[in-house]
């Protein structure tokens, strides 16, 4: 089996879209799968194996993804000299269109998966007047596709609602290895000198889509008494870094990191006592099962694909969207109960141990196969 994998971001960016595509290709290799992928310019002149790049420059939204510049004759001609059995189309920008182009094309089965809600940013960034377009070009773009692979059941029933059809669910595992509750040494405590009790932790791109405001409210109205036996860590970048920046930088009790990766981050999460994430746009959420799989319960919100992650007052809290007061309430009851949060510790490493990356993506080669087997089916009877 070929597969032609078209996409506007890849690692090394720092995004859950790019790692999970980056943990895909390297399960293809395993399975003995041939691919190429089709990637705007990435990062410091990186080069993979297999991989095409092309001119591009960062997309308004998301500066992680990139639009791409390419001649479609070039790309039409390297996906016929490949001949790949499938295209899967990951994103809806330049290189999602130039994937689809090549596809119908060369009459080649085509499947896309959905990622970002990026109808959700758009009141973060003040531009809710364009929403009505953006629907209706998402739904063009992925009318051609005989499958949307969506991360979550939430997903899944979003778009649904907005008339997507042929959606099956592509969930995330997450690597049980590496995130383990047995990497907490003392890293965070050491690194950054931090003497309070417990440690509160975010992880995540620094942003206004991910609530920040909300972040910041829980952060400012901690009751005095739980204030000083607390410090946060901010592990992430973005757009909003020197806003974070300026609104933490004269607490002592807080410290912004920047990105982690690899053994930084799972030390930090084995290390944190509980991981607080308000975003309430996420198709999934890597982070909170990296959370979790560290044994470090998590409090999000009840909107989005965390809800079908965390399991309410079980491997960490659910808390109304946008309701600081919520998440104050979760936080302190947690903390005042060492029993309870133990128990959820244990909880949370049971349920990310049976989300295994390995049988996620054999699954989303099963499917792979069912559509070029309906492809050819049709074919031979056209």
């Amino acid at each position: 089996m070929r597969i032609a994998l078209f996409s506007d971001t890849f690692y090394p960016q720092v995004n859950g879209v790019a790692r999970t595509l980056k943990r895909l290709a390297d399960h293809m290799e395993k399975r003995g799968i041939e691919y190429e992928i089709f990637v705007p310019e990435l990062e410091e002149g990186i080069v993979y194996p297999n991989t095409h790049q092309f001119t591009s420059f960062p997309f308004l939204f998301y500066p992680e993804c990139r639009t791409a510049i390419a001649n479609p004759y070039n790309i039409l001609k390297r996906v016929s000299d490949f001949s790949p059995d499938l295209v899967h189309v990951a994103t809806p920008l330049t290189m999602g269109l130039y994937g689809i182009h090549a596809a119908k094309r060369l009459e080649i089965p085509m499947v896309a998966s959905y990622h970002t809600h990026f109808d959700q940013y758009l009141k973060y960034y003040r531009l809710t007047w364009l929403s009505s377009l953006l629907w209706r070009y998402m739904k063009w773009f992925h009318t051609p596709f005989e499958r949307i692979f969506v991360p979550s059941s939430d997903t899944k029933e979003y778009l649904e609602e907005r008339g997507f059809h042929n959606l099956s669910i592509w969930s995330r595992g997450v690597d049980c290895y590496l995130f383990n509750p047995e990497k907490k040494n003392g890293y965070l405590r050491n690194r950054y000198q931090i003497k309070e009790r417990y440690i509160l932790l975010y992880v995540g791109r620094l942003s206004p889509e991910k609530d920040l405001q909300t972040l910041y409210k829980i952060i400012d109205e901690m009751p005095a008494e739980f204030q000083k036996e607390i410090h946060w860590v901010i592990a992430g970048d973005g757009p909003s870094y020197k806003e974070v920046y300026d609104h933490v930088k004269d607490k002592k009790n807080a410290t912004l990191t920047g990105y982690l990766k690899g053994e930084e981050l799972a030390m930090a999460y084995a290390e944190a006592d509980l991981f607080v994430f308000p975003s309430t746009t996420e198709t999934f959420g890597n982070v909170v099962l990296e959370s979790l799989a560290s044994g470090t319960p998590a409090i999000v919100a009840d909107i989005g694909g965390v809800t079908g992650i965390v399991q309410n007052d079980v491997t960490g809290m659910i808390c109304r969207s946008h309701d600081h007061k919520h998440f104050l309430e979760a936080i302190q009851q947690l903390l005042l109960n060492d029993a309870k949060r133990k128990t959820m510790e244990h909880s949370a490493r049971t349920y990310a141990l049976k989300q295994s990356w390995e049988s996620i993506f054999d699954g989303l080669i099963e499917e792979y196969k069912e559509v070029i087997f309906k492809k050819k089916k049709m074919l031979l009877h056209a």
